[in-house]
């Protein structure tokens, strides 16, 4: 009776929190840009933690939320086993708020083929 009630309890304890898949970035050395019409620049280094196994290709896209209709673009990469993406990978239209700072936020899925295994965003003002 003891180990059925002992099962019983361990199926009533949480399961340890999985890692989610996360990432951080620094704009870096980017020329100032306040006027509205962004610079085309490359991108700035990320750094993944958490990758789900058996991804293959990160795809990032920034976004301006106080501007979410225009496109600043991104690009894919291919996974690196050190979980960083060198800055200047690939090139985006640069964060250019013309009154003021704007929030921008990078969003990275993580791919396997076509199928995306997880999705993360961090965000930064601009300028800080």
């Amino acid at each position: 009776m003891r180990s059925v009630l002992a099962a019983c309890l361990c199926l009533m304890l949480p399961a340890p929190a999985l890692a989610e898949f996360s990432f951080t970035f620094q704009w870096g050395a980017i020329p100032l840009c306040t006027s509205g019409d962004p610079n085309r620049v490359g991108n700035p280094q990320f750094v993944l933690s958490d990758v789900p196994e058996g991804t293959t290709v990160v795809e990032f896209r920034l976004k301006d939320l106080d501007v979410p209709g225009y496109n600043h673009g991104g690009g894919k990469v291919r996974l690196t086993t050190s979980g960083t993406v060198p800055m200047g990978v690939f090139k985006y239209k640069s964060p250019c708020p013309p009154n003021g700072s704007h929030t921008y936020e990078w969003t990275a899925k993580a791919r396997a083929g076509g199928k995306v295994l997880a999705t993360a965003k961090a965000r930064r003002k601009y300028p800080e």
